[in-house]
Formats: C-alpha cells, structure tokens, sequence
C-alpha cells in the first residue's frame, strides 16, 4: 500500500477550539476550491498564473488544509479524549471495507 505520510505541527500560538478549527478548515477548503476553479477558468475570471504558479498556490492551499486538519485532531485529543490513532487504523479498515484500498496492492 503505497502511503503519502504528512507530519506537521502542533501550532503553539493558537488557542484552537472544536468550533474555531472547524470554520479555519472550512476556510482553507474554499481557498483550496478557489484556487482549483482559477487554474480550471471555472470562476468566470481569466486566469492571470500560469500552470506552474496555480500548481504552486494549490499546493499551499491543500496544506493550509492538512495543517488545520492536524490542529483539529489535536483538539480532539487534548480536549475530548479522541485516541487518534484507533479513530486512523478504523478509517484505514473501512477503507479496505469499501473496496478504495487493497491491502498488500502498491498503486
């Protein structure tokens, strides 16, 4: 199984909530959608970056959404209990479950 391990920070200058991640990673999602759209003239607007720079900027996008997604799984641990790496082997499980991922298949 082929895996792309992201591994990013704990932010210390933060004081996160539930409530707060939730509305920064929705944020960061519709930058992320935003920035998508200009690369694909989706937004009516033409674009002015070429491909490499709209690459660029939804690259940075996406991980402005892996980082607020990692600050929220913090949340959920510090606040609340969650144990983050059962709710990870639960997901990976129903991933094979679903037929998205076989186990031992290198894509």
């Amino acid at each position: 199984m082929q895996k792309k391990i992201v591994a990013l920070p704990r932010l210390n200058n933060l004081t996160p909530t539930m409530e707060s991640t939730a509305l920064k990673l929705m944020e960061e999602a519709g930058e992320l959608a935003q920035a998508i759209g200009k690369l694909r003239g989706m937004s009516g607007e033409r674009c002015e970056f070429n491909e490499g720079e709209a690459l660029d900027r939804i690259t940075r996008e996406l991980l402005d959404v892996a980082q607020t997604a990692v600050s929220m799984m913090f949340v959920l641990e510090e606040h609340y209990g969650v144990n983050i790496e059962k709710a990870l082997d639960e997901h990976i499980e129903k991933l094979i479950q679903k037929g998205y991922l076989v186990p031992g298949v290198e894509s």
